[in-house]
């Protein structure tokens, strides 16, 4: 029995591998050429910029005194950013503010600053700008090369910074440690929009990167800080998904994760082992909804999950 484990256990490990390997080439080597930005009104003056599929969602603040982004994209889509924002004003992009430190909210850092933008960030995030590579939770730990010294955030911040542009104090803040550990929320409060990164996604479970300081506690807590600020009629941007959405999305996602926690809970203090709770499918009530987003669903989450709680043991005993 112990034979059947340890072969279970490597072929894990080797599709574990193989993903990495694939999903860390397609982060650095994507093919960008084909690939259009839209971009929307959301509330005041403020705008998104999308993808196809709704990935490393953009925010744009316009207004006389220049454009403020949040996030930046990959960096081949630099230049179909700006032509973006060109639909919407002519006033130069002057600020950029990064929402953590994966690859599809940093790439484009360095093509912008090269146009004289001022990239802004947590101090956690900058720091990760100098590991001499970068993993990130997708297929059991992707890699991607170092970003170029010029993509590097030159103004840092510990809690919060403020921004009076176009006739708002946009507030840029630190978020608990969920997604990253260098989670920001901007706020535009005259327009009423809250930009949440990937803290918050309308396209899968929470993805709790635990390579860059993200935890269960800190989603939860930040989601519970993101459902405060938000009022009846604040507009929400999502690190992930197609439209901007409003606050009883996100309680409804925040009491999915704290449902789909109570379950496992309960299973650990049951004695249950990880392959046991996975048998048990915690997340099946929420699987048809929030398993749209390739390379992160319950196989992924769960574990995240079950071994913050305190569980022990990827096999129960045979």
């Amino acid at each position: 029995m112990k034979t059947n484990k340890l072969r279970r256990v490597l072929s894990i490990a080797v599709t574990v591998l193989s993903l990495s390997v694939v999903s860390s080439f397609s982060y650095a080597q994507g093919n960008f050429a084909g690939v259009e930005l839209s971009i929307t009104p959301v509330a005041g003056n403020v705008y998104m910029v999308q993808r196809p599929g709704g990935g490393g969602n953009i925010g744009v603040q316009v207004g006389p005194d220049g454009v403020l982004l949040v996030d930046s994209l990959f960096a081949p889509l630099a230049d179909k950013l700006v032509a973006a924002v060109k639909q919407v004003t002519e006033e130069e992009i002057r600020f950029l503010v990064n929402t953590h430190i994966h690859i599809d909210h940093v790439g484009g850092n360095e093509n912008l600053a090269e146009r004289g933008v001022l990239i802004f960030a947590h101090d956690n995030t900058r720091l990760r700008f100098f590991e001499q590579r970068s993993r990130f939770p997708r297929a059991g730990g992707s890699f991607v090369p170092q970003q170029p010294e010029g993509a590097r955030p030159l103004i840092t911040f510990n809690d919060t910074m403020s921004f009076h542009l176009n006739g708002e104090e946009v507030r840029a803040f630190l978020a608990p440690p969920a997604h990253t550990d260098g989670d920001v929320f901007v706020y535009f409060p005259e327009s009423d929009v809250l930009h949440l990164g990937d803290v918050y996604r309308t396209t899968s479970y929470p993805i709790i990167d635990i390579y860059n300081g993200g935890s269960l506690r800190g989603t939860i807590a930040a989601m519970d800080k993101a459902i405060e600020i938000a009022g009846p009629e604040t507009k929400i941007i999502p690190g992930h998904g197609l439209e901007a959405v409003g606050r009883d999305d996100l309680v409804e996602f925040r009491d999915m994760i704290l449902d789909i926690q109570g379950q496992v809970l309960s299973m650990i203090l049951e004695g249950k082992k990880l392959d046991e709770v996975m048998a048990a499918q915690p997340t099946a009530a929420y699987d048809a909804k929030w398993t749209d987003d390739p390379g992160w669903g319950p196989q992924d989450f769960v574990p995240v999950v079950y071994y913050e709680l305190g569980g022990s043991g990827r096999l129960a005993d045979r």
